[in-house]
């Protein structure tokens, strides 16, 4: 067997991630070796992959929950090019895991034929080595204006032989008219090769939908593959629609008499705020991703999360107010917490020639140490110890490394040879791990420390909570919504057979 499938979508976080987990998902449970793969990713949550000679390299976080749900060590080549957005005209590539230029919309023309062919050659050694690839798209096939020179949707459909599926959100409304849209907007040759849609976050009775899945099918040629409900509990590893005023997830009830209030500053160019997502698993706390000054008054912790531009975010939180709520916040006793740039920030100064050119540039001030960025990216997955013999793993990425700290400072955590990583200094923790949170025993340490610097002794910490097991079980209810709610027999045909003869239809364009 060597198959393949493209997951595309009528628009960005139309569901193409969470879909092509659950179908990767679901191979995986039935003894196929199955692999992930998305040419190209926009998005500053990424994840550390380190390969057998110890070299670190960076993929898009959801190739890393993909992998997972394959049962698969992640790998660069799930993700060869990952753009991590800088600024609103500029990004930094990924090639295979290592950053190799920083370019704008202009200039991107020009590497493109580069990434293109990393990216074919990529996927036809995982074709050679997996018995089915599932590939993951990016925005929408029906960019029009993106179609030329494409390598991530029909693009790399047409190049590899890949049928494709489309999916739609009906939560957002349109759902119709946009699958119609998306084939009618391609070209003869692209549409040949979409052969069916997904209907996406259905809240109700699916019977209401049955008039609507036979007109689309009449006017396409296309059947509808399935409609997956609308589901509550998909929301870790979450890509990039994290949105302002968000709670996440659906915190259970305390173990004790309060409520833990966590406040996550949404920064303009937040990166990896996904390290957060490990605390909202914990009963009785609530996190609150915000950008509003008066939620950070309100809130118990307060955390910066990382940043893809650190310097630009820390203008950001002066100029909006959210720089002196956070000072407010941390005069009162109450903990503060900096993870990556966020840590960075939190510092005396900041010296960057390399990420803003800025040079230096005052931080906040709550922790007496100075960050230099280097040219050269630290990329590491990390262990080491903290709250004495706590153990705690992560991941770290970061061009910001401590050039300069008080001789008496506290480190935050030990790496396993005893060197010092982050700080600690009363109510102000910093550190540049990112999935620290996620070790167990080092979350809740922290936990009721937090507690008990914001005064919260009625709440309890729960000794049971495991987030991998919870991981797990987003995967699994992954494979089970595919198994449940898709045609999985259709499915397997498009993988083995490819895409059957389809009509085309045509859209008037003035």
């Amino acid at each position: 067997m060597n198959g393949g499938l493209l997951v595309a979508g009528t628009t960005s976080d139309a569901g193409k991630s969470v879909l092509t987990a659950g179908i990767c998902r679901w191979l995986h449970r039935q003894g196929v070796k199955v692999a992930p793969f998305k040419a190209q990713n926009m998005s500053n949550n990424s994840a550390v992959v380190v390969d057998s000679a110890g070299r670190g390299g960076e993929i898009g976080r959801a190739q890393a929950m993909q992998a997972a749900a394959c049962g698969v060590a992640a790998d660069v080549r799930f993700n060869p090019v990952l753009l991590k957005p800088g600024s609103d005209r500029s990004s930094q590539v990924v090639l295979l895991g290592e950053a190799v230029d920083t370019v704008t919309a202009g200039n991107y023309r020009a590497l493109r034929p580069r990434l293109a062919e990393a990216v074919f050659d990529t996927l036809a050694g995982l074709r050679d080595e997996y018995q089915v690839v599932v590939c993951e798209g990016a925005g929408s096939p029906a960019e029009i204006n993106l179609r030329e020179g494409d390598f991530v949707n029909m693009g790399l459909a047409r190049r590899a032989g890949l049928p494709a599926i489309v999916v739609g959100d009906i939560d957002r409304g349109g759902v119709f008219a946009a699958l119609f849209g998306t084939v009618a907007l391609l070209e003869p040759a692209d549409q040949a090769l979409v052969a069916g849609f997904v209907v996406n976050k259905f809240r109700g009775d699916p019977g209401l939908l049955a008039p609507g899945l036979e007109m689309i099918r009449a006017a396409t040629g296309r059947p509808v593959l399935g409609v997956l409900p609308w589901q509550l509990d998909l929301w870790l590893d979450a890509e990039d629609s994290l949105a302002y005023g968000r709670v996440l997830g659906r915190p259970a009830s305390p173990r004790g008499r309060e409520w833990l209030r966590v406040a996550v500053v949404r920064l303009p160019r937040v990166s990896n705020a996904t390290d957060a997502e490990a605390l909202a698993t914990e009963p009785g706390v609530r996190v609150r991703l915000t950008i509003e000054p008066a939620e950070l008054a309100d809130a118990d912790l307060v955390v910066l999360p990382g940043s893809k531009s650190t310097v630009d975010d820390l203008a950001w939180l002066r100029e909006t107010g959210l720089a002196d709520a956070v000072l407010a916040h941390a005069a009162s006793g109450r903990p503060v917490l900096g993870i990556c740039g966020g840590f960075q920030m939190l510092g005396a100064l900041v010296h960057d020639e390399v990420e803003s050119r800025r040079g230096t540039v005052p931080g906040l001030g709550l922790l007496p140490v100075e960050v230099t960025f280097g040219a050269r990216k630290t990329l590491a997955q990390s262990a080491g110890v903290a709250f004495g013999s706590v153990p705690v793993r992560g991941y770290e990425i970061h061009h910001g490394y401590v050039s300069r700290a008080d001789p008496g400072l506290a480190p935050f955590i030990r790496y396993v040879d005893g060197r010092g990583e982050g700080a600690v200094a009363g109510n102000v923790f910093g550190t540049h791990w990112h999935g620290a949170f996620e070790s167990d025993e080092f979350r809740r340490r922290f936990l009721a420390e937090a507690a008990r610097l914001a005064g919260r002794s009625g709440f309890a910490v729960a000794p049971d909570t495991v987030f991998a097991a919870a991981r797990e079980r987003t995967l699994d209810l992954l494979g089970d919504l595919v198994e449940e709610h898709l045609d999985t027999g259709a499915l397997w045909r498009l993988i083995e057979s490819g895409t059957p003869r389809l009509p085309s239809i045509s859209a008037v364009l003035a």
